[in-house]
């Protein structure tokens, strides 16, 4: 049980469509017995409703981001609630729609719903840190709280709760030493955590826990549910930016501050991009001027590359490994690429 469209005939097919989707996430810690066997209703059922996107499933539960139908979304509700596992999962729901924000459904058995590098020994998910509404998150950053950015530098750097530690990491394994590292002699402090939706925060404020810190909380549904929060009873927007999300949007917009730079040139600008050559398909900030000036490439080796025959880039792709998408920007100067 797969979806066997390539992404070519997967948008003809959405561009047909007569309805208008909407973008959800959520996620469960839960004991899934065999996650195979639901894995395979899942993708069955959810696939009869056109339902797209990506799932994670794993022995310990759940994280899906999900496009539904807006005419199927009470079904998908009802569904989800007569599965045991799931039911009253809450939803969270996207600021900005996009029907092309996935074009097929991904439903996979991994390991762990977030790739955390942790043994079991090292966190209990009975004892996680308090969970606080945006009006109580609002009231611990006044108070001086210490917040902590638990997402990566490539997504808190378009944007970020104002005033918040942000950890320079590239995965969620590697913040999380980094993270006790930074909160050296707090173990008696407050401390805030927050992330997207709050599946990193749940598992990074039991590792703190169990590490010795005392006073750990977190925002409870994430950045995501703060913005509707803060939409629907207009408290105080204490978030600056961006928030980063892993479908083809790449970024919704909670404010207007722009706060990060082009990769290229240093304009304001909070753009993420993936380069043009396949090959090397680095995610990277740029602006509209540099995409036109260097063809949607990081560098002059990629506009190179990409000016090549079709098969040959094919060729070229297939011998080589292509870079991880999220690859730190830090590890290359772009700028100094282009003379810049």
């Amino acid at each position: 049980l797969h979806n066997k469209l390539n992404r070519q005939a997967a948008e003809k097919k959405l561009a047909l469509e007569s309805f208008e989707r909407t973008i959800i996430s959520f996620y469960k810690y839960v004991l899934i017995k065999n996650p195979k066997k639901l894995r395979d209703y899942l993708f069955k059922t959810w696939s009869d409703m056109s339902v797209l996107g990506r799932v994670y499933l794993a022995n310990e539960g759940i994280n899906a981001q999900l496009s539904i139908p807006k005419p199927r979304l009470k079904d998908f509700r009802n569904f989800m609630d007569d599965v045991e596992y799931f039911k009253g999962v809450p939803f969270k729901y996207a600021l900005e729609n996009y029907n092309l924000s996935f074009f097929k459904l991904t439903v996979k058995v991994k390991k762990q719903i977030v790739a955390d590098g942790l043994s079991k020994e090292e966190y209990d998910l009975n004892n996680i840190g308090k969970k606080l509404n945006a009006i109580e998150w609002n009231k611990k950053m006044e108070e001086g709280a210490t917040v902590i950015d638990m997402r990566n530098h490539y997504e808190s750097e378009i944007g970020h709760f104002k005033g918040a530690i942000l950890p320079q990491s590239e995965t969620f394994k590697e913040e999380l030493p980094e993270v006790v590292n930074i909160l050296k002699d707090k173990e008696n402090s407050e401390i805030l955590l927050y992330c997207t939706g709050g599946i990193r925060c749940e598992k990074a404020s039991a590792y703190l826990k169990h590490k010795g810190f005392n006073n750990v909380c977190q925002l409870n549904g994430g950045i995501i549910g703060y913005a509707q929060i803060v939409k629907k009873t207009g408290i105080e927007n204490k978030f600056q930016g961006k928030n980063f999300v892993f479908d083809d949007r790449l970024s919704e917009r909670i404010t207007e501050d722009v706060i990060s730079k082009c990769h290229q040139c240093g304009a304001p600008c909070d753009n993420h991009t993936n380069c043009a050559n396949l090959q090397c398909n680095l995610l990277f900030i740029q602006c509209e001027s540099c995409a036109e000036n260097h063809f949607k490439c990081c560098s002059p080796e990629c506009i190179e590359i990409t000016r090549l025959p079709v098969e040959v880039q094919k060729k070229m792709r297939k011998k080589k490994a292509r870079k991880k998408i999220f690859h730190s920007h830090r590890k290359v100067d772009l700028s100094a690429k282009f003379n810049l």
